[in-house]
């Protein structure tokens, strides 16, 4: 790939670029078919992801799938692992080629992959989330896996941005409030607490308006006023940058 990438993502063993001629490239691990090529064979140099036509919105890798948006949004697609239906095709059959998600109504403006999830937010102003919940992940107020997208309760445009840790997923609202759910073993949904919520929760201390955010396996960051950066959870390699 020496030049004609517009975009790129990482998953846990295998990263994705797309091309700004169309199209997603894929490389790295392949067993569960994250890399979309049809095969479960490992690739050491970029190979095509099948079946992938038209403009190409954007790209979010899991820890064993893989996402794309198609054109205008109005659809979306995923392939790989599907053990917990993150693939969100009503399956739990892993899928070597892209497949489409159901259940989205309007076009998805932003999304988000966790380790075995998938959330997206759609132009309806709805939050949708599939795939793992045992920690509560999906924020549909239960912790039942899903193979098909469920509304996130409490979410009907509310959100603008939306990211997603290992067990966690997080949201940032226009008005620049930061709400979060699923595992806080660490502290990752930054309410005070070590709970799992099954629903979101505010995070509490953030000094002004939030204007991005970021999750990673267990911790969450967030851009604060004029470039000031705040996290939270996990830190036991100081990936809270506070210096403990």
């Amino acid at each position: 790939l020496s030049s004609g990438v517009t975009a790129i993502a990482a998953g846990s063993s295998q990263t994705c670029a797309l091309i700004d001629t169309g199209g997603v490239k894929c490389w790295g691990n392949n067993k569960a078919g994250q890399l979309g090529d049809g095969t479960g064979t490992e690739r050491l140099t970029p190979v095509d992801v099948s079946g992938l036509t038209g403009a190409i919105g954007g790209i979010v890798a899991g820890a064993g799938h893989t996402c794309s948006l198609i054109g205008t949004g109005i659809k979306f697609k995923c392939w790989g692992s599907n053990h917990f239906g993150q693939l969100g095709d009503g399956t739990t059959t892993n899928r070597l080629t892209p497949v489409d998600v159901l259940g989205l109504s309007g076009a998805v403006i932003a999304f988000a992959a966790g380790n075995n999830h998938t959330c997206a937010l759609t132009g309806t102003g709805i939050t949708k989330c599939w795939g793992s919940n045992d920690v509560g992940q999906l924020g549909d107020g239960t912790t039942t896996d899903r193979a098909a997208p469920v509304d996130v309760l409490g979410s009907s445009g509310v959100y603008t941005a939306i990211v997603a840790g290992a067990g966690h997923t997080c949201a940032l609202s226009a008005a620049g409030e930061v709400k979060c759910w699923g595992n806080n073993q660490a502290g990752q949904l930054g309410d005070g607490t070590t709970t799992d919520s099954t629903k979101p929760v505010v995070v509490i201390g953030l000094s002004s308006e939030v204007t991005a955010i970021a999750a990673g396996g267990d911790h969450t960051c967030a851009l604060v006023g004029k470039g000031k950066v705040m996290c939270w959870g996990r830190n036991q390699t100081g990936q809270l940058g506070d210096g403990s």
